[in-house]
Parts: C-alpha cells; sequence; structure tokens
C-alpha cells in the first residue's frame, strides 16, 4: 500500500484529498504544517509527499528544500495558482511534479501513481542492464540496474524524475530529444505538456553532477527543440 503525506493547510482541502487516496488504497497521512511534514517525514517515511505551496509558518518552498537536504522522496507541490514564478522556484527547490488547485482526485491520484512508476525501475533500452562509463576518464558512472549513479566514485542523490531523464538520456547518446518526447518518457505527460518540468528537472541534475555552469559536459541543450546526452 502507497504512503503519501499530505501537506496541506487547508483543512477541508486536506480532509477532501485524505478520504479520497484512502478510498484509492493509499495509506494516507495528513498535516497542516511545514514543521509536522517533516516531522511525518522521518516517523511515517512516505512513498511520495503532496506539498502545498502556500503554507503558513514554514514555507512549502523551504519544507522542499530541507526533504531534499535528507530524502529524495518523490514531491508533488501544489499551488493554489498557476503563477509562472511560483512554479518555477519549486520545481527548482527539488520537486518533481506540480498541481494547480483545485486538482480532482483521480488528476492527483494519477500523478501519484505516475512518479511512484518511475522510482520503480528505468526506461527500457532494448539491453542487458550494465554500469556505463562516460567522460574522457570515465568519470560518470551510471548503473542501470542498480539504479545509482556516481562522478568520480562520489554517489550522486538524485530524486526520481532527475534519475529516470538521465536515464533516457543516456540510453541514446547523441540522440536530440524534444522536451515533449522527455515529459512523455519521463513524466508520462501524454498531452502538451509543460516544459518547465524538464528544464527545471535539467538544471537540478546538471549541478549535481557537477556541470560547469554555461557549459553543461554531458546534458547539453539543442536550441529551440530539447536536449541530447553528450558521452565524451
Amino acid at each position: 500500500m502507497p504512503r503519501v503525506l499530505l501537506i496541506e493547510d487547508d483543512r477541508a482541502v486536506r480532509e477532501g484529498v485524505l478520504l479520497a487516496l484512502s478510498r484509492q488504497g493509499h495509506d494516507v497521512a495528513a498535516v497542516g504544517t511545514g514543521e509536522d511534514g517533516l516531522a511525518q517525514l522521518r516517523s511515517f517515511r512516505p512513498d511520495v509527499v503532496v506539498l502545498d505551496l502556500m503554507l503558513p509558518g514554514l514555507s512549502g518552498l523551504e519544507v522542499c528544500r530541507r526533504i531534499r537536504t535528507e530524502d529524495q522522496v518523490p514531491i508533488i507541490m501544489a499551488t493554489a495558482r498557476g503563477d509562472d514564478t511560483d512554479i518555477v522556484v519549486g520545481l527548482e527547490a527539488g520537486a518533481d511534479d506540480y498541481v494547480v488547485k483545485p486538482v480532482q482526485a483521480r488528476v492527483l491520484e494519477a500523478r501519484i501513481r505516475a512518479v511512484l512508476r518511475r522510482v520503480g525501475g528505468a526506461p527500457a533500452d532494448g539491453g542487458i542492464p550494465k554500469i556505463e562509463a562516460h567522460g574522457e576518464n570515465g568519470e560518470l558512472a551510471i548503473d542501470r540496474s542498480g539504479l545509482a549513479v556516481t562522478r568520480q566514485g562520489v554517489p550522486v542523490s538524485l530524486a526520481p524524475s532527475e534519475l529516470r531523464l538521465l536515464l533516457t538520456l543516456s540510453a541514446s547518446p547523441g540522440q536530440v530529444f524534444s522536451r515533449q518526447q522527455l515529459l512523455e518518457a519521463v513524466w508520462e505527460h501524454s498531452y502538451h505538456g509543460d516544459s518547465r518540468l524538464v528544464d527545471a528537472c535539467v538544471k537540478r541534475l546538471r549541478t549535481k553532477m557537477g556541470e560547469p555552469a554555461g557549459q553543461p559536459r554531458y546534458i547539453q541543450t539543442v536550441r529551440g527543440f530539447g536536449y541530447r546526452f553528450q558521452s565524451r
């Protein structure tokens, strides 16, 4: 039974989402503040966090940042408005996906199931799972079977969306992927989705991989189209 931690300020929304997700077979812990959410994170050990952006006291953005310092649990950010700045800042803080409130329970449940599938395995590449070495001296190692990444022998801690994005791009070095192709492969957004998800995830991934600012070595931008992975 998937465990969902819901951190939501509005009591009515909190109770409604709790009931809806519980009926779908989720084990849900629901709290109203960021401080309580962080405490539940350690005791409840959720499989996914649904985080309200507009929390009293400790903001949703700060909660997201604090979670990411100690845990790579998937985070779905909920915002009461589709403000571009709020969404981008939230995604860059470490959220894996977002929904705009009011959100239908079936939509949120679908996003939860999608993000949990990302945790469950790597995208198929038609080959035998193996450890791949990239870079001039093989300093970037990607273990497709173990779902682990190291850089110069040091583990790189990646959130589910970051890991799946890297696995998708690196499976076909040199191939250019459009943002829409990546949305479908990584986030399972089959409609004309939000490219901000891709761009924010690429930015976080580059930072964690130690990519020099403005001169990415592995994940390169193809202007006007998307991204490609450069192995050497």
